[in-house]
C-alpha cells in the first residue's frame, strides 16, 4: 500500500533535531546510544552493551568480566569503518566512556520531551484514508496500514498486529542480524589473515628451499670440476711421458744422422785425394768407420698406435642419465639430508684412502 507523510506545523529547528538524532544512533542496535557510551580508537561510538556483544561474538573463548580466569584480551572490528580494535584483559570495560555524547543525548531527550518539539506531531498518513494515521501492520501483506483499511478496506480479511510491536520485533531482528553479520565478517577477516600468513610462510619456505637447491647443485658441480681436473692431469701426464720418449728418439736419430753425414763428407773428401799413398794412409780408417757406422743399431721406433690417446675416453651417458633422474624427495626434510651428507663425509674420511686411477 502506498502512503503519504502528513506534517503538522513544527518549529524551524525540527529538521536540525532530526539530523542530530541520526548522529546519536548506534550502528548495532539502531537505537539511540544508551549509557554508558564507549569511544573506539577509530573515534566511532557504540553502546557498551552492543560493543560487548560484538566483542563476545568475535572472541567466543574470552572469559567474562566476572570470571576468575584472567583473559589476555581480544579484538574485533568497528562496524562503521572496519578498523581493528584491540582490547586488553578488561575487554570492553577498558574502553573510555564518551561523556560528551552522553550529555548531548540527555539534552536531546529533554528538548524532545517538550510539546512543541514532540515527534508525535509527525505521522505517516494513509493514502486511501487521508485523515487516518498508519498505526497497524498487516502480517499477511507485510505492509503498514491504518485501522480503516482493516475494517473497511483492502486488509479487512488479513491478520494485523500493532505497529509498535512489529516495529520493535523487526528492529530487534535487524540488530541481531547486524551483530551476526559483523561477527561473521570478523571471522572471515581472521581466515583471510590466516591465509595471508600461510602465503607468507609458503614464500619463506620456497625461498629457503631454493637456496638449499642451489647449494646442492653447486656442490655437485664442484665435485664434477674436481674430477675433471684429476682426469685432465692424468691425461697431461700420459701426454708428457709419450712426448718425452718420442723426442728422446728424435734426438738419438738426429745425432746419428749428423755423425753419419759428417763421416760421408770425410769419405768423399778422402776419395778426391789424387795421391795414392796419402789416400791409402786414411782409407783404412775411413773404411772401418763407415762399416762401424752402418752397423750401429738405433733404439726401436714407437710401436704402431703409440700416439693414440683413445684409452682416455670417458663415457658420461650413464652419469648424465642418472643426473636427469634427480628429483625432490617428499618426506625428507633438508635438515635430515644435511645430517646424512655430513655423516657420509665423516665415514669416508675415517676409512682407508683409496688411490684413484690415473685413467678414467
Amino acid at each position: 500500500m502506498n502512503f503519504t507523510v502528513g506534517f503538522k506545523p513544527l518549529l524551524g529547528d525540527a529538521h536540525s533535531m532530526d539530523n542530530l538524532e541520526k548522529q546519536l544512533i548506534c550502528p548495532i542496535c539502531l537505537e539511540m546510544f544508551s549509557k554508558p557510551v564507549v569511544i573506539l580508537p577509530c573515534q566511532h561510538n557504540l553502546c557498551r552493551k552492543c560493543a560487548n556483544d560484538v566483542f563476545q561474538a568475535s572472541n567466543p573463548l574470552w572469559q567474562s568480566r566476572g570470571s576468575t580466569t584472567v583473559s589476555s584480551g581480544g579484538r574485533f572490528r568497528c562496524p562503521s569503518c572496519r578498523h581493528e580494535v584491540v582490547l586488553d584483559r578488561h575487554g570492553v570495560y577498558g574502553l573510555q566512556r564518551n561523556l560528551l555524547v552522553e550529555n548531548i543525548i540527555d539534552i536531546y531527550k529533554q528538548e524532545s520531551s517538550r510539546p512543541l518539539h514532540s515527534k508525535a506531531e509527525q505521522h505517516l498518513m494513509c493514502e486511501e484514508h487521508e485523515d487516518e494515521k498508519i498505526n497497524i501492520y498487516c502480517l499477511s501483506c507485510e505492509v503498514p496500514t491504518c485501522s480503516l483499511c482493516k475494517v473497511f478496506g483492502a486488509h479487512k480479511d488479513c491478520e494485523v498486529a500493532p505497529l509498535p510491536t512489529i516495529y520493535k520485533r523487526q528492529k530487534s531482528e535487524l540488530s541481531d542480524g547486524i551483530a551476526m553479520l559483523v561477527a561473521g565478517n570478523d571471522r572471515v577477516q581472521a581466515v583471510i589473515t590466516q591465509m595471508e600468513e600461510v602465503c607468507q610462510t609458503i614464500e619463506d619456505n620456497s625461498r629457503r628451499q631454493k637456496q638449499l637447491l642451489n647449494q646442492r647443485f653447486e656442490t655437485l658441480c664442484a665435485v664434477l670440476e674436481e674430477r675433471k681436473g684429476e682426469l685432465l692431469q692424468a691425461l697431461a701426464r700420459e701426454q708428457e711421458e709419450k712426448l718425452q720418449r718420442v723426442r728422446s728418439l728424435i734426438r738419438q736419430y738426429g745425432d746419428h744422422l749428423e755423425a753419419s753425414s759428417k763421416l760421408v763428407e770425410s769419405a768423399i773428401q778422402s776419395m778426391e785425394e789424387p795421391q795414392m799413398a796419402l789416400y791409402l794412409q786414411q782409407a783404412k780408417e775411413l773404411i772401418n768407420k763407415v762399416g762401424a757406422m752402418s752397423k750401429v743399431e738405433l733404439a726401436g721406433r714407437p710401436e704402431p698406435g703409440y700416439e693414440s690417446m683413445d684409452q682416455f675416453t670417458v663415457s658420461v651417458e650413464h652419469v648424465a642419465e642418472m643426473l636427469r633422474t634427480i628429483d625432490f624427495q617428499p618426506g625428507a626434510s633438508a635438515e635430515e639430508e644435511d645430517e646424512e651428507v655430513a655423516l657420509d663425509r665423516d665415514e669416508g674420511s675415517a676409512g682407508p684412502e683409496e688411490e684413484r686411477p690415473d685413467g678414467p
